[in-house]
């Protein structure tokens, strides 16, 4: 097989390239990212597109398959850049794959897809209209809006969506202090030996899993005969009472009304670049059910919730990164001159 996964250099895309190259039946793999990099991975090469300008046809002529992974979070105060890329640059991704006579693609979509509900087990089946306050939540139901429609007018193209949960591990640790914590996060203060206090929101239950984990599933959906939508989520759910029992601290009660109120404000003076409605995200959407990417890919994750926060965790005191641009280590005065989420860094 060849394949193109779209977005190769980011927290999913590197752990995805190495999965496709100890897959026997992957002979290359062509990694597309909008900054150029050095990296190197077995049965791998780079080239440069970015998904809102440039040519993608001429990448995906003569693949077997599509990654699609490409999306951008940053910069949190510039939505209609955010729109461009994470919505219409998908759009162009999808008409490429058509054009280019690409049998099969695999989408990127997310936990923000679903509908609010109750925190509890929801399938695949659960509705699709995302948290009406998350930007992020709101393009994720687009993309899948328009996934739709493409399904709907090339049905020779096998077409798979993932909807994972919290995604991290410890060589993306800077690449998500960059995106979600700002420059004036006190890294060596956040080892796990050291949170004695963690804030608990009611309500607020999250899953997590490691990006070699949700990798795997994507290896699983690209070389075999998968369609449709798969949840994936390992265990156990995270909350604050259950996080700082794992970590021998205290759970402190936050509720969720001033959380927003603190987010709200912070995020205005420039604190951090995380806008506020991602606390909505996380209190709204329901909890996974992982039943059919068990039992029809035989998916299984190597690392529970736990241990997947804990890598971050010492990732992050320890400034961890990667090899490509996203996930290199962090330039925090670059930060704070772009104003901490206004522009791209």
């Amino acid at each position: 097989m060849r394949v193109v996964v779209v977005g190769a250099t980011g927290n999913v895309g590197t752990s995805l390239v190495e999965a496709l190259a100890r897959d026997e039946s992957v002979e290359s793999v062509l990694g597309l990212a909008r900054r150029a990099t050095g990296a190197r991975y077995p049965k791998t090469e780079f080239a440069r597109a970015d998904v809102v300008t440039d040519d993608l046809v001429s990448h995906f002529r003569g693949a077997d398959c599509v990654v699609h992974l490409a999306w951008v979070i940053q910069p949190s105060r510039d939505k209609d850049m955010l729109w461009r890329i994470n919505v219409e640059g998908s759009a162009r991704v999808l008409a490429a794959v058509a054009e280019a006579g690409v049998p099969a693609l695999v989408v990127a979509s997310s936990i923000g897809v679903y509908s609010p509900g109750p925190k509890q087990r929801v399938d695949e089946s659960w509705p699709r209209e995302g948290i009406p306050s998350s930007w992020y939540s709101r393009h994720k139901a687009e993309l899948e809006r328009r996934l739709d429609a493409f399904e709907q007018e090339h049905r020779d193209v096998r077409v798979v969506r993932l909807r994972p949960a919290l995604i991290m591990k410890r060589e993306a640790a800077e690449s998500i202090r960059r995106l979600f914590f700002g420059p004036f996060l006190p890294s060596p203060l956040v080892r796990p030996r050291l949170l004695k206090l963690v804030p608990h929101i009611p309500g607020l239950v999250v899953q997590i899993l490691h990006a070699d984990d949700v990798a795997e599933a994507y290896r699983l959906a690209v070389v075999g005969d998968a369609r449709g939508a798969y949840n994936v989520a390992a265990e156990p759910e995270v909350d604050g009472k259950r996080l700082a029992r794992e970590l021998g601290g205290r759970a402190v009660p936050l509720p969720a009304g001033i959380a927003r109120g603190a987010a709200g404000l912070t995020w205005l003076l420039r604190l951090h670049p995380t806008s506020p409605d991602w606390l909505d995200l996380a209190l709204g959407v329901p909890l996974l059910d992982t039943t059919r990417i068990r039992t029809e890919l035989g998916w299984e994750p190597q690392r529970d919730a736990f241990a997947v926060v804990r890598e971050l965790l010492e990732g992050l005191a320890a400034r961890s990164g990667g090899p490509t641009p996203p996930l290199r280590r962090g330039d925090r005065r670059a930060e704070i001159e772009a104003g901490v989420g206004g522009k791209p860094v």
